[in-house]
Parts: C-alpha cells; structure tokens; sequence
C-alpha cells in the first residue's frame, strides 16, 4: 500500500503569529515537504494545481520536476491537474516529459477544481465542468496511447494527424486517478476506463464517501475490469499529532478556526466527529485510519494533509517525521494482516505497467469499449 502527503499549497496567515510566508517560502516548504517524505519512508508527494490566491500551485510539472532531480524513490503526482482548464494536448506532453525526466516516477489525479473564476480565465465556462472533464481526458487517452491523433470535439479546435511528443516513456503511459469529492460523473469515468478513483477525504461524512466508492467498485466491475473490491482506490484525510490528545487540540485549534476553507464554522470537536480529520496521538490516528477500511473496503493509496492553514514548517516538518516513523509502518502491516490475497496491495506503477506488457487493457483508449465488441463477437 501507498502512503505519502498531499498539498494545496496555499499561503495562509499563520494565526499565532500573524505571519504570513512569503511565495517563495511556500514553496520552499512543499519541497521540504517532499525531500522529508522520501527521507522517512513516505511513498508519494502530490501537489494540487491551483491559479488563483492564497495558493501558488500554478505548474506541478515544474515543482515536481525539481523535485524529482533531488529525490530518488519518491513517486511524484498530483492531488489535482485541472483536466477542464487545462488543454489535453499540453497535459499530455507536459507529463510525457515529467515521466522522461523521473524515471517513471510519476501518476496524476485528474479533477475539475472547485474554483469558479478560473473558468472564464481560461476561455471555459463552468457550467460545462463535467463535459469538459470526459472530453478533455478521452483525448487525453488518445494523445499518449496513438502515433497520430484525427480528433474533433466540443470544446477545443481539431486535430489532423498529430503526434504528442514527447511519447510516453517506454510507450506507457502513466496511471491516471479521477479525484471527486461529489460527482458521480467522475466516478463513473474513473470506472470505464479502469482507472483509479480518488475521495479527497476532508470534507464530508463516511457515508458520502462511502457511497461514492462503492459506486465505483460496482461500475469498475461492471466494465470488466476485474471484481468490485480489486478496484483501485485512494483517500485523502488530514491529521495533527502530539504526544497527547489535548496538546495536539492546544496547538492545532487556532490553524482549525482561521482556516481559509473550513474555518469560522464547525468547532474543532464537531468537524472531527463529522470528517476524518483526526487531532491527537500517533496512536489515534493509526485507530481512526484503519477504520477508514471498514467503509471503503481494502484501498490502495492513502494521502495525509498537513500543511493546510498557515501551520509553521517546524510543525509541519514534524508532522510529515511522525508520520514516517510513528504511525506509516503499522498502517503498512495492519492493512496487509486484512487484505485479502486476490486484492493489490499497490496502485498500477510505471514499472508494473510496462510488466504487463504493451497489450494490457492499459494501452487501450477504451479498454470496456473494446471487452464489450469482443464479447459481442464471442
């Protein structure tokens, strides 16, 4: 199983002291972030994608590219790439290039993002979100898995005869993530396509997760696939730690309440009751995770958020440390002890989809497409 951290990358006064880091320093600090996270034993760094204050995540090929030069194990991946603001042809060589330049240490959530201005910025109007989402990433497809592209669609110019370069490395193209908080449009498409499926795990209940999970299952199975509960699946979830419940509450309560997203809302106590965010010891937060499985089934991938809401490096730094060495390697052996032996362990790597060979369903633009016509021949 995969564990890493994830980052939004926003820049938020700290409310004890009211500072507030620079951009520079920001940024800085998700790269210490990542260098930390290789250094205990982490798996993944994601970064969102963000082009609007307080955030400065507006390139993640360039900050994981950087990253990638000074790391050596770290697989490198998005916790968003805006997949309707952005032009598939330039996701789809910007990322090629990313793979080259790693080694193959790289995957990508795709998600629409929650930002409604940005739309019109980019020439796209958000009404259109979900439309967006599914033609952009089936063109997408084609671009990393066909030599020459013929295409026309709704949203962006045609395309006669063009070839994206750099190819994907190794003719494979990375394993991509469909990230959804609320639509089950996107479930759907992370499921036709045999694709991962990624709940961000911060805002709502278990039982909205919980149903927006199995509802990919039953679709990934539905598609042929392979069984509901072999279908890839990732959580996000946010954590703080100290050596004891109500010092973790003491230092964490005034980053909660001065939140850019939640804060000035629920208190402390009743959005942790509500949301998997868990604020106390290594040990709560290794109970309260495990239990994660109870409702999801037996997952792949789990991101933790730790840098939300101004919290200083010192603690964040900390944080990413604790994680590593306190509370990652009992999750690792207590979600192996209970997962079941037809069930993966790990998300689809570069390294096991080249494995697989250049006819796995992988390669194919529309992997369900092609089982249906074969089992229509049959």
């Amino acid at each position: 199983m995969q564990f890493g951290i994830f980052s939004v990358g926003d820049v938020t006064e700290d409310p004890t002291t009211g500072r507030t880091v620079s951009e520079a320093e920001r940024i800085e600090l998700m790269t210490k972030i990542a260098l930390k996270s290789e250094e205990v034993g982490l798996d993944v760094f994601a970064t969102g994608e963000h082009h609007n204050p307080p955030f400065v995540v507006s390139s993640p090929t360039t900050h994981l590219a950087y990253i990638a030069a000074k790391t050596e194990k770290l697989l490198l991946s998005t916790s968003t790439t805006l997949i309707t603001t952005n032009d598939p042809v330039k996701i789809a060589e910007d990322y090629a290039f990313l793979q080259h330049l790693s080694g193959g240490r790289v995957d990508l959530m795709m998600g629409r993002g929650n930002t409604g201005p940005v739309y019109p910025w980019f020439g796209k109007d958000i009404r259109d979100g979900i439309k967006l989402a599914v033609e952009n990433y089936h063109l997408l497809r084609k671009l990393w898995r066909e030599p020459q592209v013929n295409w026309q669609g709704q949203f962006r110019t045609p395309l006669q005869g063009y070839t994206s370069t750099p190819a994907p490395l190794d003719g494979t193209p990375p394993f991509v993530w469909h990230g959804s908080i609320r639509s089950s449009e996107i479930a759907e498409q992370a499921a036709y396509y045999g694709d991962g499926f990624f709940h961000n795990h911060i805002f709502w209940n278990k039982e909205h997760t919980e149903a927006m999970v199995k509802l990919y299952r039953r679709r990934f199975e539905h598609y042929g696939h392979g069984a509901a509960d072999q279908a890839i699946v990732g959580l996000g979830g946010q954590v703080f730690m100290a050596s004891s419940e109500a010092e973790a509450k003491r230092v964490f309560r005034p980053y909660f309440d001065n939140a850019p997203v939640y804060g000035h809302g629920p208190s402390l106590e009743d959005f942790s009751e509500m949301t998997p965010l868990t604020v106390g010891t290594p040990e709560q937060v290794i109970e309260r995770t495990l239990g994660f499985a109870d409702y999801v089934g037996d997952y792949q991938r789990q991101l933790f958020l730790v840098d939300h809401a101004g919290l200083p490096e010192s603690l964040v730094l900390e944080q990413v440390e604790m994680l590593g060495t306190e509370v990652v390697p009992v999750l690792r052996k207590e979600f192996e002890r209970r997962r079941p032996a037809h069930v993966p362990s790990d998300p689809p790597t570069h390294a096991s989809l080249v494995a697989a060979g250049p006819d796995a369903p992988h390669h194919l633009v529309e992997p369900a497409r092609a089982r249906a016509e074969e089992l229509a021949k049959a």
